[in-house]
């Protein structure tokens, strides 16, 4: 269960993309995957770009939520965060299918999770390491 845990939850939306996206052909990030009617009488459609954007943006605030606590597998989950920034990086350079806003965006939130995690992780063994001042007495 913990090892579950460690998996970046941006690193299983990027996959989902990829898999979709680049290896099915299954998804065009302008497709529509929803839509209704909000009670201003505004229709709202969904597409399929948006809603990797909103699984990204939960998946992102997950990976804050598990950065604000120190364990040990604290540098482990900065790890995969990290190889999850480069590999989504990649795959938006040189991917076709990849190259467009909507991966654009997800990669950008890889790497807000990897400079969050490792500032909260700093700030917090900040806050934790203290230094006593003396007098010069015990």
């Amino acid at each position: 269960m913990r090892l579950i845990l460690s998996i970046p939850f941006l690193a299983i939306v990027i996959l989902a993309y990829i898999l979709l996206a680049v290896l099915g052909g299954m998804i065009d990030p302008l497709s529509t995957v929803w839509n209704g009617v909000l009670p201003s009488a505004d229709e709202l459609f969904l597409d399929a770009g948006s809603f990797f954007l909103i699984a990204g943006l939960f998946g992102l605030f997950l990976e804050i939520l598990k950065a604000a606590r120190l364990s040990s597998g604290t540098i482990a989950d900065h790890m995969l965060s990290t190889a999850t920034f480069i590999g989504a990086l990649i795959a938006f350079l040189l991917l076709p299918g990849c190259g467009n806003a909507t991966f654009l965006m997800l990669t950008i939130m890889a790497l807000i999770d990897v400079v969050a995690g490792y500032s909260v992780s700093i700030l917090s063994a900040r806050r934790d390491y203290t230094v006593s001042h003396s007098d010069g007495g015990l």
